[in-house]
């Protein structure tokens, strides 16, 4: 089983971007995803961000996880 965290992007800088997932903030490479900017949510999987995600889709995966743990 794949599990992805959602994150909002608080910079983007050659191909990486800085996340915040509930308070913890870690690099990311975001070379995938076109027009990435700082407010943006994404899904991250594997310290990569795999697909903008709309805010309200972000707190839904955060409530579920928030659940299974």
């Amino acid at each position: 089983m794949c599990v992805g965290l959602s994150a909002k992007v608080v910079s983007v800088k050659d191909g990486t971007a800085m996340i915040d997932a509930s308070g913890a903030q870690r690099a990311v490479s975001a070379g995938i995803l076109e027009d990435l900017e700082p407010g943006d949510y994404v899904m991250v999987h594997a310290g990569v961000a795999i697909a903008k995600i709309a805010s309200d889709d972000a707190q839904e995966a955060d409530d579920v996880m928030e659940e299974l743990l």
